[in-house]
């Protein structure tokens, strides 16, 4: 067979991967592989399927070149293999074959800013990355981009340093690990800096390649903004528009900067969530064509170049398209969006005759007092202004916003509210009260939402509103004045108007006669059915465990079929017993057999269940409350009850402080309490009966089972159920797993059979083939060149978005409907 001729040079891991040619696997660049002489003999078939796959495994292929590569004759396999690990154990190669040997380079290069030298990386590229990876060598390559200095970062080794990026991206591990790297993408769009014209085409391709991956494209728009503050940008993308304006005076090198760029602005507009949001697309174009993208389109229509001109194309036809779709919102053929007169008309004509349109008037009253004199920074508000109504139309049911600038910055500018509220105050404020407890009881009270009268208020009326939560009163028990806070706030009480919020809060609160066991009455009062209704269900499943464990036949049948294995085991002197300890049933779980350690006792019991006893299989129907009440100590439970019995001793006494006291106005405390008492003891002495019930029917339960009263805990006894029905269950289903793994390894080895007879019929039956193997070139690089050609946009393309919209939609709804759930401040 002749040596196959090479298309192109040997690619380098420094070097920038890009080719338009068809893939091909690159065997050897040198030798023929006719002319190899074997060192030793072909091994038996099946360790050449396994030496091969190893290989195979390294060269990372994608998944068309692995089959060709596992359909090649075995001894082409052989030819192949004995041809790659010759190459590795060559010792002119082996120290530049490895991460490490490159690693040291760039480092090397870091210092002493050398030349870097072209060395083959898909020799051998998955073990190659996997180590790349190990050494943090994405990190080494970053931190040479970020130390550059003037004259390297216009030099062929930047553009070499992105290539080993884009080279590395080119594997799926490789891409990966960039892509979860932290700074990766911002740190190069950082090369969008340099003039190497060559540099910012290797980076804008990266970056559109980007935005059609997975989860890339908010990483792309993030690294926009970075670069923005990066490169001192007055807006996102501006410098980009200057370069797709600039004139550099090389045809060759101009066109193919700016067929870059807007391939890069295509991909950015329609991929991610560009793909299906009309929002997001004309959120997104508009901030382009407010920087003036539309003449400057115009101006490159006259390169006439083909590959230039069908970017152009594609991103007036999406945007005739996207401008169609908002045009049926509103029942006509265009809207003009530079008119801000015909916006209105169709705002106004849309809200009119809604409840919506009141709030338009009020956002449109309100812009009128917006400032409008130049300077003085009244463009912050306006930005401000507009920054929110994006994020409103942008974010998604979550309330998330696709794009990534946000209001958080045009805060930084302006201050937030609060800083304007605080520093308008010119007042001193009094404060006696600790800065600390101060601040707390102010973050309550925003939460709170309500004027000191009105707290007043509702704590003289026992909340008949319900306006305070239990949460709520759960906090302001904590800020309960104290006689030291009394005392300060008196000496103040006639400087009221210069108390800060939390003393003045704290003073009128005081006030309040028994205002600590008013809270704490009203605490209780609310808290009371919360709390009865978390200790019943723990006292009702005391009670039916204990009867379930004494009524189920079931659990009895167990019990003896144990006790007869555990007889006939211990046959002799302790054998023949009457009975055994409840916390013995478990030991069945740790009694393994002596053939495989994988199957207990309890697996042959169960094995046994089936066979002759089936129906104690549904032992779980009889002991359903069980786990529950394995969950529960008495003694915490009646703790429990002890602070509801305290909570209302203390009520009635609080009962009987306010009857003899004068009321004031709008105290409601005693009509309010006195009615709850009534209620809620009764519903308390049923809770009592129930309790001593529940521990009646436990001890019975441990007589039942021969243990001694006051021994165990219901939590202990009926944990031991518990733990047996788990374990009773996954034992079964140990079983049923068994059983699947033993009928799927029968049909495996027949399947095995059936295809080692069929290949042995295919092998007679097929010729010997030659022909080489073509190379494969990186996943990643055939996006590029997708991406470059614009094929990536066309009609076939698998990410062509589908953007068909329901004709009812666009008349009835006019557009999205759907709640703004935040706004992101």
């Amino acid at each position: 067979m002749p040596p196959r001729k090479r298309t192109r040079p040997t690619l380098g891991f420094l070097c920038c991967f890009s080719s338009s040619e068809p893939p091909e696997i690159n065997l050897k660049d040198s030798v023929p592989l006719q002319l190899l002489e074997f060192s030793a003999p072909m091994p038996p078939e099946e360790e050449l399927h396994a030496r091969f796959s190893e290989l195979v495994d390294e060269l990372d292929l994608t998944d068309k070149n692995r089959e060709a590569m596992f359909a090649l004759p075995a001894e082409k396999k052989w030819q192949i293999y004995c041809s790659k690990k010759k190459e590795q154990e060559d010792p002119n190669k082996l120290a530049t074959s490895w991460p490490d040997y490159y690693i040291d380079r760039i480092n090397s290069m870091a210092a002493a800013l050398e030349k870097p030298t072209s060395q083959t990386f898909d020799e051998s590229p998955f073990r190659f990355v996997t180590r790349f990876i190990e050494l943090d060598g994405l990190t080494c390559l970053l931190n040479f981009l970020k130390s550059m200095d003037y004259e390297t970062s216009e030099s062929r080794i930047h553009t070499s340093i992105i290539g080993c990026i884009k080279a590395l991206m080119n594997n799926s591990q490789g891409r990966a690990h960039v892509l979860a790297h932290p700074q990766s993408i911002n740190t190069i769009s950082q090369s969008l800096r340099q003039d190497n014209i060559k540099t910012k085409v290797a980076v804008l391709e990266i970056l559109g390649a980007v935005c059609l991956v997975p989860d890339g494209h908010k990483k792309v728009l993030q690294a926009m903004v970075h670069y923005q503050k990066y490169a001192a940008e007055r807006t996102r993308f501006q410098s980009l528009l200057n370069e797709l304006d600039r004139s550099t005076g090389h045809y060759r090198d101009e066109v193919n900067l700016k067929t870059a760029i807007m391939s890069f602005i295509n991909a950015v507009l329609n991929a991610g969530v560009g793909e299906d949001s009309l929002e997001f697309r004309l959120h997104l174009r508009y901030e382009f064509l407010m920087l003036g993208i539309q003449p400057v389109i115009e101006k490159l229509r006259a390169h006439d170049n083909a590959t230039l001109d069908r970017h152009l194309d594609f991103f007036e036809i999406v945007r005739n398209e996207d401008e169609l779709e908002l045009a049926k919102r509103f029942d006509i053929t265009h809207v003009d969006t530079k008119s801000a007169g015909q916006m209105f008309e169709l705002i106004k004509k849309k809200l009119s005759n809604t409840d919506a349109y009141t709030h338009l008037l009020s956002i449109l009253q309100h812009c009128l007092q917006m400032p409008y004199k130049r300077g003085a920074g009244s463009i912050q508000q306006w930005q401000l202004l507009d920054r929110i109504l994006q994020q409103i139309v942008l974010q998604d049911e979550k309330g998330e916003n696709p794009d990534v600038s946000p209001l958080d910055n045009f805060n930084k500018e302006t201050g937030s509210t609060d800083d304007l509220y605080v520093s308008s105050r010119k007042v001193k404020e009094l404060s006696v009260i600790d800065g600390r407890r101060a601040q707390n009881c102010v973050i309550l009270l925003s939460k709170l939402k309500m004027s000191n009268e009105e707290i007043k208020r509702a704590i003289l009326e026992m909340d008949e509103r319900e306006e305070l939560a239990k949460d709520m009163l759960e906090q302001l028990l904590k800020f309960v004045p104290e006689k030291s806070d009394i005392d300060l706030l008196e000496e103040h009480k006639y400087e009221l108007e210069r108390m800060a919020r939390a003393d003045r809060f704290l003073f009128e609160m005081s006030r309040i006669d028994h205002y600590q066991q008013r809270l704490q009455s009203l605490f209780f009062k609310k808290k009371f059915a919360e709390r009865l209704a978390e200790i019943k269900p723990k006292v009702e499943a005391i009670l039916c465990a204990s009867r379930e464990v004494m009524r189920s036949k079931r659990l009895t049948q167990v019990l003896e079929v144990v006790l007869a294995f555990g007889n006939f085991m211990n046959k002799g002197q302790r054998g023949n017993a009457y009975g055994f300890k409840v916390s013995s049933l478990n030991k069945i779980i740790d009694t393994k057999s002596s053939i495989d350690r994988n199957i207990t006792m309890l697996h042959y019991l169960i094995m046994i269940f089936e066979k002759n006893y089936p129906d104690i299989l549904n032992i779980q129907q009889d002991l359903a409350t069980v786990p529950e009440a394995a969950k529960v100590n008495l003694a915490e439970l009646e703790k429990e009850v002890f602070v509801i019995r305290s909570g209302l001793k203390a009520l009635e006494a609080e009962l009987r402080y306010q009857q003899s006291r004068a009321c004031d106005r709008g105290d409601k405390f005693v009509p309010v309490v006195s009615d709850f008492i009534t209620v809620a003891s009764f519903s308390f002495s049923e809770l009592e009966e129930l309790l001593a019930e529940a521990k009646d029917k436990f001890s019975k339960s441990l007589k039942h089972f021969g243990e001694e009263e006051g021994c165990m805990q219901p939590d202990e006894f009926f944990g031991i159920f518990d733990i047996f029905l788990q374990s009773f269950s996954e034992a079964r289903h140990d079983l049923e797993n068994m059983q699947r793994r033993k009928e799927e390894e029968e049909r495996r080895m027949r399947m095995e059979a059936m295809l080692k007879d069929q290949r042995e019929r295919e092998k007679r039956a097929k010729k010997s083939t030659g022909g080489s193997v073509s190379e494969e070139v990186g996943e990643f690089d055939d996006l590029v060149s997708a991406l470059r050609s614009g094929e990536v946009f066309d009609k076939d393309s698998k990410l062509k978005r589908n953007r068909k919209r329901s004709v009812n939609q666009l008349v009835d709804g006019g557009g999205r409907e759907r709640p703004v759930t935040k706004v992101n401040y």
